[in-house]
């Protein structure tokens, strides 16, 4: 049951879509707000977010728009369910400490922001557990050259620092992985891979790799994985605060939109398809992380779902990013990563971001992509 049913409260998203911003959900019908009362008022906010997906339309890189998307509000963790939510490294969370912005979902997960939680307390959780951190990337054709190097330099500076690492380079090209200093108790390994045709191709056939290596060495010698994209550094700390059974990341670009804007797949033919209602928020698949035995329940159902497309001849529309999200409404992340964990400096300026943890490199899709 959802802690919105269970205490009776209600908050975006409690419906089962924790993206649904529509306003707070605490007042009566005719509550006034701005004057207004909240039917109308839903119903402004409905055109007026209609208008800008329509802009967004003819390119959603203008200023304007995205200077207008930071009014649509996000909406808060109630107060009355703050004390009960508690996280499996950091313990008490402080949600009080980001008032302005949404820190738990309506199935009681947390969403991390900077300064709701202790890094320190983290830290020595981490290694009380004695734990050992996988980390994947893919490192294909031009994207090897173009980002790696940095990738992994800029890993050893901020990814789980202090804590025993095993990263995990899938390339088609060992012998053209740079040389990168490791620091005590870290190591990586670099795993051989068949060059796909086409890039839609190598995204997709990833998780089918990330499948097969979870269920050998790689989850034999850890206890949680990330899988993160190459093209993105790390810029701050990113460290055991990060870990859960299960980890989503809420995707920069999409955040603030409400549900029934965000870009799921639509082609009810897709396995990745979610219809009217359904979605929570829109998941980044740049990052995402868990258990080794919850990544290998993920990577099996998004091997299944891009293998009966196949069949059907058809692609989602977000590829592998798309049957992640399905799989995210299917089951519940135990903890969301707010935007500062991967953010997007295309975007701009935001007052709740601040202090990111990855940055995406400019897209250069002309170079990297033949």
């Amino acid at each position: 049951m959802a802690l919105g049913a269970e205490w009776g409260v209600s908050w975006p998203g409690s419906h089962g879509g924790c993206k649904e911003q529509e306003g707070q959900r605490q007042g009566g019908q005719g509550t006034p707000t701005w004057g207004l009362p909240r039917a109308r008022k839903k119903l402004l906010w409905r055109l007026i977010l209609s208008a800008l997906g329509l802009l967004g339309l003819y390119g959603y890189g203008h200023p304007m728009l995205r200077y207008l998307e930071a009014f649509i509000p996000m909406g808060i963790c109630p107060t009355d369910i703050m004390p009960l939510l508690r996280d499996n490294f950091t313990g008490d969370l402080r949600h009080w400490a980001r008032p302005e912005v949404l820190t738990c979902t309506s199935w009681g997960a947390p969403i991390i922001w900077d300064d709701t939680f202790d890094p320190d307390v983290a830290q020595q959780e981490a290694r009380r557990q004695n734990l050992t951190i996988g980390l994947t990337v893919f490192a294909v054709g031009r994207y090897l050259e173009k980002y790696l190097k940095q990738f992994l330099e800029t890993a050893e500076q901020h990814f789980m620092v202090g804590q025993r690492v095993v990263y995990y380079i899938f390339t088609e090209r060992p012998e053209a992985v740079p040389h990168v200093a490791m620091g005590v108790g870290r190591q990586l390994r670099v795993e051989r891979v068949v060059r796909e045709r086409r890039w839609q191709d190598v995204s997709m056939a990833r998780m089918r790799t990330l499948h097969e290596a979870l269920g050998g060495r790689l989850g034999r010698e850890t206890d949680y994985v990330f899988c993160l994209d190459v093209d993105q550094h790390f810029v701050g700390h990113f460290g055991p605060e990060a870990l859960s059974d299960l980890v989503a990341q809420l995707h920069a670009w999409h955040y603030r939109w409400p549900r029934w804007l965000l870009p799921y797949e639509r082609n009810a033919r897709s396995a990745a398809a979610l219809f009217s209602g359904e979605g929570d928020f829109y998941y980044h698949a740049a990052v995402f992380g868990g258990s080794v035995a919850a990544l290998r329940q993920l990577t099996a159902h998004c091997v299944l779902g891009l293998q009966q497309d196949q069949e059907r001849g058809i692609e989602a529309l977000w590829h592998d990013e798309s049957h992640l999200n399905k799989f995210f409404w299917l089951h519940k992340p135990t903890k969301l990563l707010s935007p500062e964990f991967c953010w997007a400096q295309e975007i701009g300026w935001r007052t709740e971001i601040h202090h990111p943890r990855l940055l995406w490199a400019p897209k250069e899709y002309a170079l990297v992509r033949d």
